[in-house]
């Protein structure tokens, strides 16, 4: 049902307007009917009564431009009241008991108080006094409608007064609530839209600018506030917070810069500096640990500025650039499989990702002892999956894998794990092409875990 919604906040606000006034216009209908049925009941009755107390003697005539008929019967004369022997009501009629009672309290208004009293309701062509008074005549419309018919016997009276009343052919009020209703809608939604427009235009307008900073980081292209007052104070308010953003991420730039600066140097002299210590076991110890240092630092580098990339997006084929990485493995003696993959070119920053899917194989190994790779084509997405046969993570902790420093084993030993920071720059590398990174332990026989899977998402358009 949700898909069939309009997405849109304009859509969805005309669509709620255009249901609720579907719905008061059904209430409306409803209560103008009921009141349209109760108005021609109480004047049947009330005509009913005035012809039962005063029985008029009125002939049947041709209505005439002098004296047209009332409009409320159809275009029809009252019809002669008739005193006969019998009772009105007809084999296999039921009497109406609801409409007896009314008329009945109409008559004691008026100082009457009927013997017995019958109101049933028929056909007019049912009625063969009506249809023996009309022999010959010109028929009108009424005759295809119904009528009521009411007869009292007073008391001490042997004979019945029956009256009888014509509704004459209903007329339908289904055309004017329809031209009602779309006029209605014509003047309310047609101005509740041009008015929601001008309010969403520009939250649509900071939606799109939103993305592209998300997407960039460049400051460049802000919106001129416009819309209502509240909308320019959003869009101005947003300007200013993007401004601030594109500033600290500057300031984070430089600095982070200066200290790469500054700590890669004084690294680069105790490189030349440890090639005098004699011990050939002590200076392998301390290049070892200047190595990681320089790894640690690149990483935590790579980490800030993967938010803001230097390069394009390049359309690659996500099938050769893996190719590429698991090659690379395989001549340095790693156990590595390439198992199936599909073709599939996309916009990639080839760099990066290449640094991310080395990250995800480089982790599988370390802890998985083999890594095997494959990529499929998943509705709109290309789904990297990095298996290993290691012990897997305990379910509760796959979260806090993802966070930076967090390593599969307790333990700081540089032989056994790295520096903590490899998932967390994988999972900042899909968030950069859009995409995401998920772990999930892989079951083998007897639903024990068997391995660990690492799925990267991407999105192929």
């Amino acid at each position: 049902m949700r898909r069939f919604l309009p997405k849109s906040l304009l859509g969805q606000m005309l669509l709620s307007v255009a249901l609720a006034l579907l719905v008061a216009q059904t209430i409306s209908a409803v209560l103008q009917y009921r009141g349209n049925e109760q108005r021609r009941e109480m004047i049947a009755a009330n005509g009913l009564a005035f012809q039962l107390v005063t029985e008029p003697r009125v002939d049947f005539r041709s209505p005439n431009r002098r004296n047209p008929a009332p409009a409320n019967r159809g275009r029809w004369q009252r019809l002669q009241v008739e005193r006969t022997a019998e009772q009105p009501l007809l084999p296999g009629e039921v009497r109406d008991t609801a409409r007896e009672e009314i008329i009945r309290a109409i008559l004691l208004d008026q100082g009457v108080e009927p013997a017995q009293l019958v109101v049933v309701a028929r056909q007019v062509a049912d009625d063969s006094y009506v249809m023996n008074q009309l022999r010959g005549r010109e028929r009108a419309d009424w005759v295809r409608g119904r009528m009521l018919v009411a007869g009292i016997q007073r008391r001490g009276e042997s004979e019945w007064t029956v009256a009888r009343w014509a509704f004459g052919p209903e007329q339908s009020q289904l055309g004017y609530l329809i031209g009602q209703t779309l006029l209605l809608y014509v003047v309310l939604v047609g101005g509740l839209a041009w008015l929601l427009r001008r309010i969403t235009r520009p939250i649509a307008a900071l939606t799109k600018r939103l993305e592209r900073f998300a997407a960039t980081r460049e400051i460049g292209g802000q919106l001129e506030p416009s819309g209502p007052d509240d909308t320019r104070r959003l869009i101005a308010a947003h300007n200013a917070m993007e401004a601030r953003i594109a500033g600290l991420l500057d300031e984070k730039d430089v600095m982070l810069g200066a200290i790469g600066h500054d700590l890669k140097t004084p690294l680069a002299a105790l490189r030349v500096r440890i090639e005098s210590v004699e011990d050939d076991a002590e200076r392998a110890k301390m290049a070892a640990s200047i190595e990681d240092i320089s790894r640690s630092l690149d990483d935590i580098l790579s980490l800030a500025r993967v938010g803001r990339p230097s390069d394009m997006l390049e359309r690659t084929d996500l099938a050769a650039l893996l190719a590429a990485v698991v090659e690379e493995y395989e001549d340095m003696g790693e156990p590595v499989e390439l198992a199936d993959t599909e073709r599939l070119a996309m916009p990639l920053r080839a760099t990066w990702l290449r640094r991310a899917l080395r990250n995800l194989i480089g982790n599988a190994l370390r802890y998985g002892e083999r890594a095997r790779v494959s990529l499929a084509r998943e509705g709109g997405q290309a789904v990297v999956r990095i298996e290993d046969d290691g012990p897997g993570i305990p379910e509760g902790e796959i979260a806090a894998m993802m966070e930076p420093f967090a390593r599969g084993e307790g333990s700081r030993n540089r032989e056994t794990g790295g520096s903590g920071l490899g998932l967390t720059l994988a999972q900042a590398i899909a968030d950069q092409h859009g995409g995401k990174l998920t772990l999930k332990n892989r079951r083998g026989t007897g639903g024990k875990v068997a391995g660990l899977v690492a799925e990267l998402r991407l999105p192929i358009d």
